[in-house]
């Protein structure tokens, strides 16, 4: 059905645009300048003083030095690991944890939310934490990358809100058809929770994507850098001979800036590539959520699980 608009309202809608898109530009020229300068000539780049909105000419140099270089290969192949091994550890944990605590017949719930809150904002610092991970034997493994941080306190807390949100009678109803708690979870809240479970990927994965500090104090073998560490090594340091060396001849410094930016968008674009799948999952599970469109197991008894949950 066709509704009138009052002058106002479509002027709002206009100012509202213009805001966004003024936004949207401010934020993602950084990126689209890295872009822009990894593809430009470097003799034209060098001389160039203005704002940049398209390459400068087009050279694959800087690209075909990064995917050349050893220690970036490397470091690729150890954060590809760390994120999907991470992110699913952080998932295993999280979601379990999260879904215990949003039960209400768990023992001493509220006194373990409070000791979970707390570590919120008090934390044992940086070097016990050191002395811990040195005395359990991970310091140099692969595993000081995905332990810490095994469970975040915050994206617990959004998981057994979320659990919490969902109605009880659907618990009641799965066990009526003699559903067991581990049943219950892994086929009915589980499934239901694909929304909060993709924020959880995308928080999760961006993070251990990203991730470069506990390497750099967790790790001196150069074998089990992440990406991220190698290529704030060679940012700090400005020393990219090794990469230019992969092009057969030093280029000077011009060279050397343009592969840094090539750097950078190799390392960014497998993230940006994930992020519209998931707020697919997102936008998906939320739609469903608003219709009520609640997908009833295999094994379960319909009647009992949809009158339970009309009732509820």
């Amino acid at each position: 059905m066709k509704t009138h608009r009052s002058v106002a309202e479509k002027v709002f809608d206009i100012v509202n645009i213009c805001i966004l898109i003024v936004i949207m530009i401010a934020a993602s020229y950084p990126l689209l300048y890295i872009i822009f300068s990894s593809l430009s000539v470097p003799s034209q780049l060098a001389g160039y003083n203005n704002i940049l909105y398209r390459p400068l000419g087009l050279q694959f140099d800087a690209y075909y030095a990064v995917l050349h270089n050893k220690p970036i290969l490397i470091g690729y192949r150890n954060t590809i690991v760390y994120t999907i091994v991470g992110t699913s550890l952080n998932l295993i944990f999280t979601t379990t944890l999260a879904y215990a605590l949003s039960r209400r017949g768990l023992m001493l719930r509220n006194s373990l939310m409070i000791m979970i809150v707390i570590t919120m904002f008090f934390s044992g610092g940086l070097i016990p934490t050191y002395l811990v991970m040195k005395q359990l034997g991970i310091v140099n493994t692969w595993i000081s990358m995905v332990f810490p941080g095994l469970i975040g306190t915050y994206n617990l807390i959004i998981m057994r809100t979320y659990f919490q949100s969902i109605p009880e009678a659907l618990e009641e109803s799965a066990r009526i058809d003699g559903a067991s708690e581990m049943k219950i979870m892994v086929r009915i809240m589980i499934p239901l929770s694909m929304p909060i479970i993709a924020v959880m990927i995308l928080y999760y994965g961006v993070g251990h994507w990203n991730s470069w500090f506990n390497a750099s104090i967790y790790l001196t073998k150069s074998s089990l850098y992440p990406l991220q560490l190698v290529l704030r090594n060679i940012l700090v340091t400005g020393n990219t001979d090794d990469l230019l060396t992969s092009l057969g001849t030093i280029k000077g410094r011009d060279m050397s800036e343009i592969v840094k930016s090539a750097a950078i968008v190799i390392a960014t674009v497998p993230i940006l590539v994930l992020y519209p799948f998931l707020t697919e999952v997102f936008r998906q599970g939320c739609h469903d959520r608003r219709n009520k469109r609640i997908r009833i197991p295999n094994g379960f008894a319909q009647d009992s699980f949809f009158n339970l949950h009309c009732s509820g």
